[in-house]
């Protein structure tokens, strides 16, 4: 079909807020079979992005789009012009189309990332369905026939549920099965066929949740999982493998690894992966904090050089530093002992770091140095900031607390984890600051015997900690 209005656009305009403030009626309909309401946000997402992306880059921008109306879709030819008061819109086209259905690959994945929030094993096989992914307690399955793991229910004639399903690489869902581990555990298993573009069908990601027991059916539900866990091993498994695959298509636009990109497409996408790294980020410290909450929470209590540990902070952060004109001046000499948990003590100082350089203005220098006094061993981090006033050097260390963020990212539990973690460990985490003058943090621990000086790691090396990644306030 045509223009509605023949070949005359169909206009309209959303103000620098998102509203739809003026529209003709095609436009208008179209937005209230969106969910839209007359001076209401503009409800057609896809119209809604592109008036976004104009005002954000502040030109004029025309797009083909694909949008749904009703039980169809209509494709579009959309016009957008930034001035000073918002987007004008300008549309042709209204071609109606058959409603365009997910990918069957496409559909499968996004199943399949909210279905594995709630499985106890994943187990993966290949085209002739033999385990190439075994759950972590089973690696010696690798290779056997899935039936050597569970005991599956039959589709008829013999065949199981999974080899029936297979012959067309169809998705299943809820096929009670038996898991041969033990006595044998009643489990539920859902299939997602793996599909790639040009081998076709490659196996199966096989999700086996525990069947309910009697007792549950009965109204009895067993103890739930502690916090931490449930949240680590489901919401945080749903929230990766997306997240993961967002960043990863993300950076390769703004790296233009396949190809040239205009250089507005390549910093949205660098947008996009700024802020599913910080996601990320969010996921690690809502993980932390539900660990470092727990009743039966113990760090370990190794001997750490605090130093040592001070310096390969500062070289994990050095690059980041560098890249906002940040200068780290790291400590020397004679090592400084405590005892703490190694992996958590990198933990405290890579947060304090981030901090820093989140607060120092280019061209500013972070210091950090280590001194013991009696039975306390301590870590300094000062920055050149703007400092923190007196009244707020309490809010710092509560939870989502973000005071004075230059970039708006962070989660606001960095600091708030850090001084649990400083006082599981036996020490505290404070604050010397005042405004105008940058802030000086101080993160104690037990002093510890005095270690012998070790050598330096030869750069490039790993130790054990390297890989923490930690979020900070």
């Amino acid at each position: 079909m045509n223009a509605p209005h023949g070949l005359r656009p169909v206009v309209g305009r959303v103000d620098d807020r998102g509203r739809l403030v003026e529209a003709d009626p095609p436009l208008f309909r179209l937005h209230e079979r969106a969910g839209g309401v007359p001076g209401g946000m503009l409800a057609v997402p896809q119209l809604s992005s592109v008036a976004r992306l104009a005002r954000r880059l502040g030109i004029a921008l025309s797009r083909r789009v694909i949008a749904a109306q009703g039980d169809q879709d209509v494709e579009l030819w959309v016009r957008v012009r930034p001035d000073g008061g918002g987007t004008e819109l300008a549309i042709t086209g209204w071609q109606e189309m058959p409603a365009i259905q997910p990918p069957p690959a496409l559909e499968a994945l996004r199943w399949r990332d909210f279905s594995r929030a709630t499985a106890d094993w994943i187990v993966e096989t290949d085209a002739m369905l033999r385990v190439t992914h075994p759950p972590s307690n089973l690696p010696g399955a690798v290779g056997q026939p899935i039936e050597a793991l569970f005991a599956l229910s039959e589709a008829g004639e013999g065949v199981s549920t999974i080899v029936a399903a297979a012959a067309s690489a169809a998705r299943f869902e809820d096929e009670d099965a038996v898991f041969r581990l033990g006595a044998g555990i009643p489990v539920r298993i859902a299939g997602v066929p793996l599909l790639g573009e040009a081998e076709g069908f490659g196996g199966y990601q096989l999700l086996v949740s525990r069947r309910a027991t009697r007792e549950a059916a009965r109204g009895r539900l067993p103890d739930p999982a502690p916090l931490d866990e449930a949240f680590g091993n489901q919401l945080g498994q749903a929230m990766r493998g997306p997240l993961d695959r967002i960043i990863a298509h993300a950076d390769s636009i703004s790296g233009r690894g396949d190809g040239p990109v205009r250089r507005d497409y390549a910093s949205y996408a660098e947008d996009i992966a700024g802020a599913g790294r910080h996601l990320l980020a969010l996921v690690d410290d809502l993980i932390d904090l539900q660990t470092i909450e727990r009743a039966d929470f113990r760090p370990e209590a190794d001997r750490v050089d605090l130093v040592e540990a001070a310096q390969r902070a500062a070289a994990l952060l050095g690059m980041r530093a560098a890249g906002e004109e940040v200068t780290i001046d790291g400590p020397a000499g004679a090592p400084v002992t405590a005892l703490g948990d190694v992996r958590r003590v990198l933990q405290v100082l890579i947060n304090l770091l981030s901090n820093a350089i989140r607060h120092s203005p280019p061209g500013g220098r972070i210091w950090i140095r280590c001194e013991r006094e009696g039975d306390i061993a301590a870590v300094i981090v000062a920055d050149a900031g703007d400092g923190i006033g007196e009244d707020d050097q309490h809010r710092i260390f509560e939870r989502f607390e973000r005071l004075g963020l230059r970039d708006g990212t962070g989660s606001g539990l960095g600091l708030y984890i850090s001084r649990r973690l400083a006082r599981a460990m036996g020490g505290d985490l404070g604050v010397d600051s005042a405004r105008g003058q940058g802030a000086r943090f101080v993160f104690t621990l037990p002093a510890g015997e005095e270690l012998p000086p070790s050598p330096r790691r030869r750069p490039g090396s790993r130790e054990r900690g390297d890989e923490v990644e930690a979020g900070a306030a």
